[in-house]
């Protein structure tokens, strides 16, 4: 049912307002979501191995893409098309049940997010990010928890909504205090439960 996908980094899946006729399973590598507001990114979410993306439009026929997703490394993929998903999600209730929980996991991460922009300062936004990437995407390592995709100053700013300066800034004092580390755009929290007693 699924047709493997061999992309570059920095290849554009879809567009937002494509429309939807894929939806797309991550063998390997790793998925950026944005969307772009007067031309400034907006990072949505990150995928990797294990994750799906772009069901959204095709759970209703007409509906487009709302945002659009860019590999930040090489990838595999796998794609499905809408008729194999259609037909395969009218044989399976349970894939429904698992679809309708990931949707609703990720509409509380959304509203998690839209809640930080409005109440929480630069600052505590750009703790949180760094957590919520820890849950989902850190591995233990030797020296912490240590978040594996590789993430430039910009790209953090563009998930916080920021300018990368501020980013540079909250980054160094945490690396000062010695609650994180750095080493080839890797960062390793060193120690979580201090630095989420950093969100005020």
């Amino acid at each position: 049912m699924f047709i493997e996908k061999k992309v570059k980094k920095g290849s554009i899946l879809f567009l937002e307002g494509d429309a939807g006729e894929e939806l797309f399973l991550i063998k390997s590598g790793v998925v950026k979501i944005y969307r772009l507001d007067e031309a400034k990114e907006i990072i949505l979410a990150l995928f990797r191995d294990g994750d799906f993306f772009g069901e959204m439009s095709l759970i209703s026929a007409g509906l487009t893409r709302s945002a659009t997703a860019e590999t930040l490394e090489a990838c595999t993929l796998y794609a499905l098309k809408r008729t194999s998903f259609v037909q395969y999600m009218e044989k399976s209730p349970r894939l429904c049940l698992k679809l309708l929980e990931t949707t609703m996991g990720r509409l509380r991460q959304a509203n998690d997010q839209i809640y930080d922009l409005t109440f929480l300062g630069v600052r505590s936004r750009i703790i949180k990010t760094i957590i919520r990437l820890s849950e989902q995407h850190g591995i233990p390592a030797q020296d912490g928890l240590l978040i594996n995709v590789k993430l430039t100053h910009q790209q953090l700013a563009n998930m916080v909504g920021t300018v990368r300066e501020s980013v540079t800034k909250v980054l160094q004092e945490l690396q000062d205090d010695d609650l994180i580390q750095i080493d080839k755009k890797l960062i390793t929290l060193r120690n979580v439960e201090a630095i989420k007693a950093e969100i005020r």
